[in-house]
């Protein structure tokens, strides 16, 4: 079997770890990530050491299963680890000692490359942002700072703890720091925001010389109506006081502003010198998130934590959201055996592979192989004539602008 041109194992190890912390200090009306906010995650009664506690024991049981199956890290079917992503949540809050003692788990029970590209998120707020130095000296090589907007009546009306300042003072704690790359995530047609704000947040941003950048349009869904948060969901009941704010900002967004906002961005980070690489990623040449890219290939995957999901090449398994289920499985409070956590997956049947290939690939700036494209011969014509696509060097095809901004109308119809 291949995904993304690379030929998998039949049991599928993985070539990427996603470690899921849910803490943050306060929850974001517009966060649809499992967070946990307030008195669990920092303050006396915090969950912090039951939540470290968890997720070395789920590391070690999903380690467990590779073992038994392809044999301890080293092992030539069992290949190490490319990279190391630890997200959330805001990951920052916890010690330096604590992202070591993670780090060190991984790297003992799954194996890490030598240069593995390890991730960790962090809030640019002085009390979010960490101990970087210590962060570095874990093994950290890559912060990813979620700015948002370098607006700060923007980041008041998105219900952000830090301001514009504290994000440029996070980055260049980073470099001092010792962390070679630094990632910036910003949001656009957000409440309040016009084009000439969302300018300013970008040539803000560009000061800072980031190494990479993510451009998301804010995106309001409704888990609760998905059905997607049940006792095996992998997201959390959205509150009545989130509910509302998002019925105000959904009123507020314009497609049309949207995508002049995405429009600007794409051609000020490209004159800067970071490309396009992703729908919504853009860095400079060598400094593309490689966890991301994993996903976006269709290669192998783990990962621990509440609401955490897991790609083995042909199913997909999602932890529960709940974090005190996750807990009592994995560090069962009356001191029985640990157990996986509850959750749920999918068979990917190979018709829906195929798609998930086609799609995934055509989200990329390196699109897909001509030949790829034809299997679908009829929506590609399509995309020919309504100047979505476009043929590129070395018999590829991949979106233009315009298939970019359009491209969930593509996208629909090869689902």
């Amino acid at each position: 079997m291949t995904a993304g041109g690379v030929e998998l194992d039949p049991v599928h190890p993985p070539a990427a770890l996603y470690v899921h912390v849910p803490f943050c200090r306060s929850l974001c009306p517009y966060c649809d990530f499992v967070v946990v906010a307030g008195a669990a995650a920092v303050g006396p009664r915090n969950r912090v050491g039951a939540l470290l506690a968890a997720l070395l024991r789920e590391i070690d049981l999903r380690a467990a299963a590779l073992d038994a199956t392809l044999g301890p890290p080293g092992h030539p079917r069992r290949p190490p680890l490319a990279t190391l992503y630890v997200g959330g949540g805001t990951p920052s809050l916890l010690s330096a000692d604590a992202v070591a003692e993670l780090v060190d788990r991984v790297r003992a029970r799954f194996g890490l490359a030598d240069g593995a590209e390890v991730t960790l998120e962090a809030n640019p707020g002085p009390d979010d942002r960490g101990d970087l130095a210590g962060f570095a000296r874990a093994g950290v090589t890559r912060l990813s700072l979620g700015a948002q907007s370098l607006d700060d009546a923007e980041l008041r009306s998105l219900g952000r703890r830090h301001r514009a300042g504290d994000v440029a003072e996070a980055v260049l704690a980073a470099r001092a720091a010792g962390i070679g790359q630094v990632s910036l995530d910003l949001l656009y047609d957000v409440p309040g925001q016009r084009l000439a704000s969302w300018a300013g947040t970008v040539e803000a941003a560009l000061e800072m010389a980031p190494d990479h950048l993510s451009c998301y349009a804010l995106t309001l869904d409704d888990p609760d109506a998905e059905g997607l948060t049940g006792p095996t969901g992998d997201h959390l009941p959205t509150t009545a006081g989130a509910r509302r704010w998002r019925e105000r900002a959904r009123a507020a967004q314009d497609e049309d502003r949207a995508a002049a906002a995405y429009a600007l961005a794409d051609a000020e980070l490209e004159g800067a010198g970071m490309p396009w690489y992703e729908l919504s990623n853009w860095a400079r040449p060598g400094a593309e998130s490689r966890h991301n890219l994993a996903y976006w290939e269709r290669r192998p995957y783990e990962a621990v934590g509440p609401g955490a999901h897991a790609f083995d090449g042909a199913r997909r398994r999602w932890n529960a959201a709940r974090l005190e289920a996750w807990l009592e499985a994995l560090t069962p409070a009356r001191g029985g055996p640990a157990a996986l956590p509850p959750g749920d997956g999918e068979e990917i049947d190979a018709a829906t592979a195929a798609a998930e290939e086609l799609i995934l690939g055509l989200r990329t700036a390196r699109g897909v192989a001509r030949d790829r494209a034809r299997s679908r011969a009829d929506e590609m014509a399509w995309a020919h004539e309504a100047g979505l696509v476009e043929d590129c060097p070395g018999e590829r095809v991949r979106l233009t602008l315009r298939g970019r901004l359009l491209s969930n109308e593509l996208f629909a119809r090869l689902i």
